[in-house]
């Protein structure tokens, strides 16, 4: 992967719509040549999905909470990823490291239903507590600097070579 590919990543982030004509122009490709890139990316697993960003409270689900799952056995295994995927409430679930075995995302339209999550969370086998934060405000979500240099999200594009 080379700049031009971060660049192209930058900009798909941005906007997953525009035209490989589009595209191409903001990085310094013809629309042919962005195409290409952005199917090799695909097929390398570096894009893994293209999606549409919902705000989740426009759709109902306005809480969002964190969540660490305390439990007697190691998490990290199939049994418990099929428990989390079927409640559709949890949109992210990590195994971590520190005071509790998973980090779970959620995200409710009330906290009446937060609160039935969280009783379906600990029913999964294995889980012996849990602890919620609940966020009130959220500043920002960023996706994935590509480039990996902190620069700004959106890339000047690279001079044309002569």
């Amino acid at each position: 992967m080379d700049d031009v590919d971060r660049l192209l990543l930058t900009e798909l982030q941005q906007d997953a719509t525009q035209a490989y004509a589009a595209l191409g122009k903001a990085v310094g490709l013809s629309a042919g040549a962005a195409h290409e890139r952005v199917r090799k990316l695909r097929d390398h697993g570096v894009i893994r999905r293209t999606t549409v960003e919902v705000d989740p409270a426009a759709v109902g689900r306005g809480v969002m909470a964190f969540v660490l799952v305390e439990a007697n056995s190691w998490m990290g295994d199939s049994p418990t990823k099929a428990a989390l995927e079927a409640l559709p409430e949890v949109v992210e679930a990590h195994v971590i490291a520190g005071p509790a075995s998973l980090l779970v995302k959620v995200r409710t339209p009330t906290t009446e239903e937060l609160q039935a999550s969280l009783r379906r969370l600990y029913a999964i086998e294995g889980v012996t507590g849990t602890q919620t934060i609940v966020v009130l405000e959220s500043f920002f979500e960023r996706p994935v600097d590509a480039k990996g240099d902190g620069s700004p999200a959106r890339p000047s594009p690279p001079e044309p070579s002569r």
